[in-house]
């Protein structure tokens, strides 16, 4: 017996029908093995805002509207998501369900590609190397052992 968040989708179902079918909260407990709390909870939930699936649902298709495109706004990502849903979510919800889901905004650090002292070194390697014949690089080339190039 687990928490009403345990219980799978077709759990939820049987709860409700079992409810339906015209069986009290305890006979419904005692045939399907939960607890009465879980019994008249799942069925309220059913009751009032009818709807007997976990938020899991709703989380994984958020999850593929913001992978779809992962700069768009929350006001981008709530107007993909309620294309075609009833009932529709606000933007506070995709807010709230977003960083529920562990995603953060965040502005990279800005680092220039190569330091200025790296830039000096390939310059001055650059300038030394600037006549080689192709000759020169291949005596250049670390030999492993046996006289083969590494590369």
């Amino acid at each position: 017996m687990g928490k009403k968040g345990d219980l799978s989708n077709f759990e939820r179902g049987m709860v409700v029908g079992a409810r339906r079918a015209g069986l009290s909260i305890s006979q419904s407990a005692q045939l399907l093995g939960f607890s009465r709390t879980t019994i008249s909870r799942v069925y309220k939930e059913w009751s009032e805002k009818g709807k007997t699936s976990c938020m899991l649902q709703g989380q994984r298709r958020m999850g593929r509207v913001i992978q779809a495109d992962r700069r768009s706004t929350f006001t981008q990502i709530t107007t993909r998501y309620n294309r075609g849903m009833q009932p529709s979510i606000c933007e506070a919800t995709t807010r709230t369900t977003v960083r529920r889901m562990g995603y953060t905004s965040r502005r990279p650090h800005r680092v220039p590609l190569i330091s200025t002292k790296n830039r000096k070194m390939r310059l001055q390697f650059a300038r030394v190397h600037l006549n080689w014949t192709v000759e020169d690089w291949k005596n250049a080339v670390p030999k492993a052992k046996g006289g083969q190039t590494r590369y």
